[in-house]
Formats: C-alpha cells, sequence, structure tokens
C-alpha cells in the first residue's frame, strides 16, 4: 500500500493542502491490529470528513494536496518521532492489541514505512512550490467529535496556532465575522513541538494554519463540500496577502 497520495496542482498556487488523517485504511500485514473492523468508523482512526474537504480546496485553488493512506492507529504522522503517542495503544476507551504488543523497532519500522514518507512527501512538495513561486503557505485539514467524554463542544470550527498568526488570526476572525461558532485552539492546542506544521511551517518560516472542522458538520460528501467552499471564500482574500507567501521566522509563542 502506498502510503501518501498527491493531489496534483499548480506549484504557483500559493498554498499546499495538508490532510494528516485522511483515511482509515491498514496495510493488508497489519489486519485490523486487533480491532473489530467497525472501530475503523470512528474518529479514532481518522478524521471524518476532512478528505473529502481536502479535496475541495484543492480543487477550488487548483493547489497541489498531500493526504495520508493509512490510519492513524498505524502511526501517527501528525505527531512529532519520538512522540510517546505515535503508536497509541489505547484510543478513545478502546485498547488497540497490535500496538500494545509493539516493541522499539516495530515503531521504528512503521515510521520508516509510513510516517517519513508522508514528512518526505510534504518537504519535497513544499520545496517544489518555493522554487516555482511564491513561497506556499500551508492549510492542514483535520476534523473532531462533537462530543468528548460526555461534554458537548460547542464550536464549529477550530483555528489551531502555535506562533505565527499571520493566517490563523485573520482566519479566525473572518469566520467568526460569518456567524460561525470559532475555536482559538480549540478543541485543541496548536502548539506540538514536532507535529507536521511544526516542522514545515514553523521550523520553514511558513504561514501555516490547521482547521478543524467539527465532524457532525462535513461527514457527509455534499456538506463537506459546502464547508470547503465556505472556507475557500474566506481563505482566498488571505492567500492573496503578500505577508502569506514571506519566510518569516517567530520566536517564542506570542498568544498565550
Amino acid at each position: 500500500m502506498e502510503p501518501v497520495e498527491i493531489i496534483k496542482g499548480r506549484f504557483d498556487a500559493g498554498v499546499l493542502f495538508l490532510c494528516d488523517h485522511a483515511s482509515a485504511q491498514l496495510p493488508e500485514q497489519y489486519g485490523c491490529l486487533g480491532l473489530d473492523p467497525a472501530q475503523f468508523t470512528r474518529h479514532i482512526a481518522y478524521d471524518i470528513g476532512a478528505q473529502d474537504v481536502t479535496r475541495a480546496l484543492a480543487a477550488h485553488f487548483n493547489a497541489p494536496a498531500v493526504m495520508t493512506r493509512f490510519s492513524r492507529l498505524l502511526i501517527d504522522p501528525n505527531r512529532g518521532a519520538d512522540d510517546p503517542t505515535l503508536v497509541m495503544r489505547l484510543s478513545d476507551g478502546a485498547i488497540i492489541p497490535a500496538n500494545a504488543s509493539a516493541d522499539a523497532a516495530e515503531i521504528a519500522q512503521r515510521r520508516q514505512l509510513y510516517w517519513q514518507p508522508y514528512r518526505d512527501q510534504v518537504r519535497m512538495m513544499l520545496d517544489a512550490m518555493s522554487a516555482q513561486g511564491p513561497i506556499p503557505a500551508i492549510v492542514s485539514l483535520h476534523s473532531f467529535t462533537p462530543i468528548w467524554k460526555g461534554v458537548a463542544r460547542p464550536w464549529e470550527v477550530g483555528i489551531l496556532w502555535d506562533r505565527d498568526p499571520r493566517l490563523a488570526m485573520p482566519l479566525l476572525e473572518a469566520l467568526q465575522a460569518a456567524g460561525l461558532s470559532v475555536g482559538d485552539n480549540e478543541p485543541y492546542d496548536g502548539a506540538l513541538e514536532g507535529d507536521t506544521l511544526y516542522e514545515h511551517g514553523t521550523q520553514r518560516g511558513l504561514a501555516h494554519v490547521l482547521i478543524e472542522v467539527r465532524q457532525d458538520l462535513i461527514a457527509h460528501s455534499h456538506t463537506a463540500h459546502a464547508w470547503a467552499e465556505r472556507l475557500a471564500h474566506v481563505l482566498a482574500p488571505l492567500l492573496a496577502r503578500q505577508e502569506m507567501h514571506e519566510i518569516v521566522f517567530f520566536g517564542s509563542r506570542c498568544h498565550r
């Protein structure tokens, strides 16, 4: 199984779309990791709806996108190489038997075969786009559950960011102005050293943002496409700004 899918687009589009948790698939040799197959329809296996939103946004902007083809239960491509949650042994109450017994050699093999190719493809795409110009911004698409541990999450969409406010803050404000309930680093914190955007955005000085859409709002193809159009409407004028295509290094975290 190829670990990465590339959506072709214009190298001068000015934006690269990413989807870290696009798929619930597993390589044949891993079976279902000892889980009931029904678990792979849940959020623990992938970000429901995020792939459809990513495809629609890439098509709208005629921009490239890089997406994973494997479940995050195999290995999480959005975690740093040494993150203890890189291979999850327990996720939202579900024990993953094949992960619980995975030793360091097994984790290293998964990292080499699946995690690293995704990171490499993102890097190579950014290199190619930067050489073509303009310097690309990065937009990563994720989704979150409407309820977590019995508590309803009030946000329709969350904007996650760490040090670089160039894209995150105006996007957050534009979505709020459109009447949406928007979380600022909710339902997760965007400061995660070693994650995809830390490596490819923060470390390279590229404008970037992670967008989390609530899963019940994008669980079907037509609703995912409607959300992609909504996001495209607010992203387009922001991506047209010159500062989104400059290399800028920010110091310590500036908003928390």
